[in-house]
């Protein structure tokens, strides 16, 4: 059999699954390294065929992410300007996991949720969590879904540099998933969890459109 491009279809496809996988370095070289867990190394990686290969490898401690959902299937959404993107982007709460090696994903979004939107939630479901790109970049994004929300105080927590000029506003999700599916909404992990929620039945992707 083969493939509408002419290529060999195997008999058996591999399990459908990402498995861990590490490839020897040989060397590695900090390129960059900072307090807040960023790195850019280059490593020399020994391939399974043999010689090396040049990789660059940004670091990055990860991140929780939330989409939080209302009694009225209205989401809050973020405005927030992001220099190196070079737009403004309608995002989700969402923050660094930079609290240390015992600090779970579930504790970031619970903490930035009430950081970055004042609210609190009862129920909490994990949708997934997804390596944006793998390709160069470390970093993996835990998504939840945020229910039974409450107002809630932030604390002693500041809104400091691009974080003080973004600004909040309630989205029915029907609007964020007619958003998303257009392309007019791009950060990945909004809509990797606008999409996933759906899916998943969490939430209903055409509301009082229907």
């Amino acid at each position: 059999m083969t493939s509408p491009v002419g290529r060999p279809v195997p008999d058996r496809l591999p399990p459908l699954r990402d498995v861990p996988e590490a490839w020897s370095v040989a060397s590695s070289t900090d390129r960059h390294r900072d307090a807040w867990g960023m790195a850019l190394r280059e490593d020399s990686v020994r391939q399974p065929g043999g010689g090396t290969a040049q990789r660059l490898v940004l670091e990055h401690p990860g991140a929780a992410v939330v989409l939080a959902l209302d009694e009225e299937q209205r989401v809050p959404c973020l405005w927030q300007y992001r220099h190196a993107g070079g737009h403004r982007f309608v995002e989700l709460p969402a923050g660094l996991c930079d609290g240390g090696p015992d600090e779970e994903p579930l504790d970031v979004a619970v903490r930035e949720l009430r950081e970055e939107a004042q609210l609190q939630a009862e129920t909490w479901t994990h949708l997934s969590s997804v390596h944006p790109s793998p390709g160069i970049l470390s970093e993996v994004q835990h998504l939840f879904c945020a229910t039974g929300l409450a107002p809630a105080d932030r604390g002693d927590f500041a809104l400091e540099h691009e974080e003080a000029d973004m600004h909040l506003a309630w989205v029915p999700f029907a609007d964020l998933h007619a958003a998303v599916v257009a392309g007019e909404v791009t950060d990945s992990p909004l809509v990797a969890a606008v999409l996933l929620a759906a899916a998943r039945g969490l939430a209903d992707p055409v509301g009082a459109q229907g």
